[in-house]
């Protein structure tokens, strides 16, 4: 009997809280990167009312002015009205860096072996699946897109938008196929309009869901032609008119189910946002990614999930797996022996496959950091090679 199900993943736009934070550390990131590209960088952002706080340990040959590059987040970001509270005008930024542990750089860097290691210990997954063309979740991908449409629209002619933000997704499944979304529900910040509607706080309401349901909601759904319910929430409370750091703290790294699969698929718990290749939260995330997705582009597999981890100072990862969840035209164990000799995990092979030393990090630090065109983990350039490889063993 096949089974059918719910599953719902959420997305924030670029004006949450913590996605403020987030694109403060990688633009910190790249302008580090574009003047020093072995500059080390580990850095927090916290962000509350009218106020950045920016940590970490970054080791570099060029500090950049971090105060500048904070408040130009904001303004791109739009928090660039002179207004109380939380605006690019008059925030303050209070820094407190760092350089990294001469420890840490010393397991990096791990002269005795000749070749780089870990940042650090740990564990990550990369994941892909045949539910979008993207080879992505159908949940988050469709709560990313709606985000992305709705900081859009905010910036192209819907005036009285602000910028923070939250989508979420129900999709109904048939076994492992997406059917039909059941549920969006859609949360905005926008401008105070009772004056304009009466002081009715349903009228506001009702013009704000009329808005939002034909310029984001449908227009998103209408792009991946399935089949939805109209069945829609915007603004469960009512009104959202306070909102971004002045209403909810930021912090960098708070979004890693966000910034992932949208719970769809296992997480080993780093965050990406703010860290330099060398650590392999990011670096080695971005290539299970990679490997997991030339696996289904490859029809090795319909759905497909990478474990890769590492002990610090070590180049060699601790251990490499596959699962296919029964997918795979192969066993998960003959499958995981083609990935090992296709694919290096090694740290410094990673970073230099997927030319991760590059100033890349900043757009990537909202709307998902997987299934979005132009980023070289999503190229599904080792179809050949792996085809290749599984014609070589089993022609024996």
């Amino acid at each position: 009997m096949i089974k059918k199900y719910l599953f719902t993943s959420e997305s924030v736009t670029e004006g949450h809280p913590d996605k403020v934070c987030d694109q403060i550390s990688d633009a910190i990131l790249d302008e580090i990167l574009t003047s020093n590209p072995e500059g080390r960088v580990a850095c927090e952002a916290l962000a509350t009312t009218d106020l950045i706080i920016i940590s970490g340990e970054i080791t570099t040959n060029n500090h950049p002015d971090y105060e500048q590059i904070a408040k130009d987040t904001l303004d791109y970001i739009g928090y660039n009205e002179n207004v109380e509270g939380f605006s690019s005008k008059n925030v303050k930024v209070q820094l407190h860096i760092d350089e990294q542990s001469a420890h840490i750089a010393q397991g990096v860097d791990n002269l005795k072996q000749k070749e780089q290691g870990a940042g650090d210990q740990g564990l990550m997954f990369g994941y892909a699946c045949n539910e979008t063309p993207e080879l992505m979740p159908f949940p988050i991908q469709l709560s990313h897109r709606m985000a992305e449409k709705l900081a859009y629209v905010r910036k192209n002619g819907i005036t009285w938008l602000k910028p923070d933000g939250k989508t979420q997704v129900t999709v109904e499944y048939s076994g492992n196929t997406p059917v039909r979304v059941v549920k969006v529900v859609l949360a905005t910040q926008h401008d105070d309009m009772l004056d304009k509607f009466g002081n009715s706080e349903q009228k506001e309401l009702d013009y704000i869901t009329k808005k939002m349901v034909e310029n984001v909601i449908i227009p998103v759904l209408n792009e991946y032609e399935i089949p939805y319910e109209n069945n829609f929430i915007v603004n469960g409370t009512g009104r959202f008119v306070e909102g971004g750091p002045k209403a909810d703290t930021g912090l960098t790294g708070r979004k890693i189910i966000v910034d992932t699969y949208g719970g769809y698929a296992r997480h080993g718990g780093g965050a990406f946002s703010g860290k330099d290749p060398s650590k392999v939260d990011r670096s080695a995330a971005y290539y299970a990614r990679y490997v997991a997705k030339n696996i289904v582009a490859s029809g090795l597999a319909d759905r497909c999930e990478i474990q890769v981890a590492y002990s610090i100072g070590v180049a060699e990862p601790v251990s490499v797996s596959l699962d296919s969840f029964g997918t795979g035209v192969k066993s998960d164990e003959e499958l995981t022996q083609i990935i090992k000799k296709v694919f290096n995990f090694k740290p410094a092979e990673i970073i230099k496959q997927l030319n991760l030393k590059s100033p890349i990090y900043r757009k990537l630090a909202a709307y998902g950091h997987f299934g979005r065109n132009g980023f070289p983990w999503e190229k599904t350039n080792k179809i050949e090679d792996l085809k290749a490889y599984m014609e070589n063993i089993y022609a024996r």
